[in-house]
């Protein structure tokens, strides 16, 4: 639970990185590159996301083995146990009724903006005619992406602005940026309490756009004219859908325009603007994958030895038989613990009461957290050594 909780945490805080970098060199990679630049660095979020789930290298298994003593007597409860959080349970919960409603919203809005759609026609230019219009032209739809054009499509635009706005759809399908939109909707639902994240999105959808518009235009530079005399007859206040790359859409009009004026500005070549941003994308996720030892064991520079540290340590149950027996014991526990904190092999060292308590014993020490030993800043695989000593009251040794 904790570990969940301590992913999301470094995850938001990358994400807060990434979206600051990419606020301030925006500016640069438009003047560079283009919209398009611009857009295809958004892949450094997820790319960011991606390398936080990579575990680090196994380093070689610690000889120096800790003991952490532990007593159990019946009825009692560990002090260690105590020091867990008793937050995590609710922000967990918190946290998973957060983004089920945000999931929730942004799924209901977006089946409502496509029944009242209407009932679809098919047309002979392959796309789809509407029998209302709540926002359209827009490509709609994740799985079978469909280019749906308003009752009025026919009537409202010229046949050179049909082929106009069709291209540009038809460049949000080849392009994928409907999944880029769907994988947004979920973003957005899982780090709902990011702070950063809804200006992160309006920007994303602008730029996808842009990006669009340069596409478009870039095939027929000598119809910027027309181009934004389209966008300029289509600009009209519409309600939209989360996962929907509408034509009229969230960019504000002056700053599509005057993207078209700029496109005429001669960028960097498209191979070195590639490297750019492929150089940015594995620059922050090679820093943000190995922080990940950082945050598991302190400073990335100390060289000093951190000893595996044991987070929840509930006791082990004090077993029936011996406690109506008035049985006592030692089990000496042998954990190992992998670089991530996962006890990956528990033995049974020594028993003064042989197959009395080792099964509980065992199966407790597999429940506990652990927080891995760290080496020169990095953690590392280790063991630890936990004598269980069971007695029958808190001052009476076992024997």
């Amino acid at each position: 639970m904790t570990e969940l909780l301590d992913g999301l945490w470094r995850a938001s805080l990358w994400l807060a990185v990434g979206v600051l970098l990419l606020a301030a060199l925006r500016p640069l990679l438009v003047s560079l590159g283009g919209a398009g630049l611009a857009y295809r660095s958004w892949w450094l979020l997820p790319l960011l996301l991606v390398t936080l789930l990579l575990p680090l290298p196994q380093a070689a298994l610690l000889q120096h083995v800790p003991t952490v003593p532990l007593k159990v007597v019946p009825g009692a409860v560990n002090e260690l146990a105590g020091q867990s959080l008793p937050w995590a349970p609710l922000l967990l919960l918190a946290w998973a009724l957060g983004t089920g409603i945000f999931l929730l919203r942004d799924l209901r809005a977006q089946r409502r903006f496509e029944r009242s759609m209407g009932p679809l026609r098919a047309r002979t230019d392959g796309s789809w005619q509407a029998s209302e219009d709540p926002g359209l032209p827009a490509l709609v739809g994740l799985w079978r992406p469909r280019i749906v054009v308003g009752p009025d499509f026919d009537q409202r635009f010229t046949e050179q602005e049909q082929a106009l706005i069709l291209q540009h759809e038809r460049s949000h399908r080849r392009n994928g940026d409907h999944w880029a939109n769907g994988a947004l909707l979920l973003a957005r639902a899982v780090f709902w309490f990011h702070p950063l994240l809804p200006w992160a999105a309006r920007r994303f959808l602008r730029d996808q756009e842009l990006a669009c518009d340069a596409r478009t235009i870039g095939l027929r530079p000598a119809l910027r004219g027309l181009y934004a005399s389209t966008l300029l007859k289509a600009q009209l206040v519409h309600p939209v859908a989360p996962a929907v790359c509408h034509w009229r859409s969230q960019p504000v009009l002056k700053e599509r325009i005057a993207m078209l004026k700029q496109s005429k500005r001669k960028a960097v070549p498209w191979v070195s603007g590639q490297m750019l941003v492929v150089g940015l994308c594995v620059g922050m996720g090679a820093v943000a994958w190995a922080s990940q030892g950082g945050a598991a064991g302190g400073p990335a520079g100390s060289v000093m030895d951190r000893e595996i540290q044991v987070d929840k340590m509930p006791p082990p149950s004090y077993p029936k038989s011996a406690f109506e027996q008035r049985q006592i014991g030692v089990v000496n526990l042998r954990i190992e613990v992998d670089a991530q904190g996962h006890p990956t092999d528990v033995q049974v060292l020594s028993a003064t009461n042989p197959g009395v308590f080792d099964a509980v014993s065992i199966a407790a020490a597999r429940s506990w957290t652990y927080r891995p030993a760290v080496k020169n800043g990095k953690p590392v695989a280790g063991a630890v050594r936990i004598p269980i000593t069971y007695a029958m009251d808190n001052t009476e040794d076992a024997k």
